[in-house]
């Protein structure tokens, strides 16, 4: 049963609820739950019948002064046993740039929706990837309304604003490519076969011949490759975390694929095995088939920024178009769209689990594409 009471504030008198749950099972003791800060006793009323009924329907209050950090470490405890380091470490930045400097110290039973909705404005102002913080934070009050830590989630039903540059209609504002078109990538490949060490042209050459991810790349054993068949097999990515090298498995089946190579390529693997035996001929007489295809001299893992590193170097030296290493896989399923590939065979050859992945690529594809649709179009109605 609730009583209520008056009392006085600075800013005049507010009304309070208290409500018996019963005895402690622990201590024996009564067990009370008090509210306070409406202004007629009515509110106070209302709210105390809402609190009795969620009481009625499961809502602990045991867990009343919890926080959105002590909440995160519950659920965080648990979830991080079911992904990979990779994941546990992108999701750890989220929560400890974003999330919990704004969430962490407030109970989580007092946060509201123009308090969710005001953080993700603000947070929208400093990054793009608003929705993916919006999604995280969900999770861990999604955690709490399934733990009765909560009776209803403020999260749920905030918007995310859209950017200025998204509501600004400008005409002679064009699409930033992130890849290259081909003689670009002619250019490039030219420069680093002359400029760079023959382990980094092999390694920029197999990034861009195969589309593939640079950790899917600098995780390849000369066991990946079947040089009769003509095939490269990605089951794994290198991941770097705390001064460690971690090898992990693919994250979807998709991501674990079989792909044909070109002639080209196989020749450019098979002089770099050779070059690599003949400066490693201490291990000349080992097993050669678990050895990495690209590592340091010392043999240890590439660092995961290296690729990065030398392919800026080579743009702002040869003042080229500029792209991510990201941009050489968005190069590679450009080019298959230009030579005739359907989209299935560039998803299935590029790991996307989803089409729309691939698809999204399709859109952007390069100018000289658009230009053989009509001519593919004029050709046909010409004959």
């Amino acid at each position: 049963m609730a009583s209520f009471q008056k009392y006085n504030t600075k800013k005049g008198q507010l009304w309070l609820f208290k409500i018996d749950l019963g005895k402690d099972p622990e201590s024996g003791g009564r067990l009370t739950t008090t509210r306070r800060g409406f202004k007629t006793k009515k509110e106070a009323q209302q709210a105390a019948l809402k609190l009795t009924q969620e009481i009625s329907n499961g809502l602990s209050l045991n867990s009343n002064d919890l926080t959105y950090k002590e909440v995160f470490d519950q659920w965080f405890s648990n979830h991080s046993k079911t992904i990979k380091a990779s994941t546990k470490k992108s999701i750890e930045s989220k929560f400890n740039k974003h999330i919990l400097p704004r969430f962490g110290q407030l109970k989580i039973r007092e946060i509201t929706k123009p308090y969710c909705q005001k953080m993700i404005n603000e947070i929208a102002e400093l990054i793009t990837s608003v929705n993916d913080i919006k999604i995280q934070a969900n999770q861990v009050f999604k955690y709490a309304l399934k733990m009765d830590i909560i009776s209803m989630n403020p999260l749920e039903h905030v918007s995310i604003p859209r950017q200025q540059k998204e509501l600004i209609n400008n005409e002679n504002e064009v699409d930033k490519r992130n890849y290259w078109k081909k003689d670009e990538i002619k250019q490039f490949l030219k420069i680093a076969k002359q400029e760079l060490s023959f382990r980094d042209h092999t390694l920029f050459h197999l990034l861009i011949y195969t589309g593939a991810r640079k950790g899917e790349i600098l995780a390849l054993t000369w066991d990946d490759i079947d040089f009769e068949a003509g095939s490269i097999r990605f089951t794994k990515t290198l991941f770097h975390n705390k001064g460690n090298f971690i090898f992990q498995t693919s994250k979807t089946k998709e991501s674990r694929r079989l792909i044909s190579l070109d002639t080209k390529t196989i020749s450019l693997l098979k002089k770099w095995r050779i070059r690599q035996i003949e400066t490693d001929l201490a291990n000349v007489n080992k097993d050669d088939e678990n050895k990495m295809i690209f590592t340091r001299d010392d043999g240890t893992p590439l660092r995961l920024a290296y690729p990065n590193e030398k392919l800026e170097i080579v743009i702002k030296k040869h003042n080229l178009y500029r792209i991510t290493i990201h941009g050489l896989r968005h190069t590679h399923a450009s080019l298959l769209f230009e030579a005739g590939a359907s989209i299935k065979e560039v998803q299935e050859r590029l790991g996307h689990s989803d089409i729309q992945m691939t698809m999204n690529i399709y859109t952007h594809v390069t100018d000289t594409l658009k230009e053989q649709t009509a001519q593919k179009f004029q050709r046909y109605i010409e004959l």
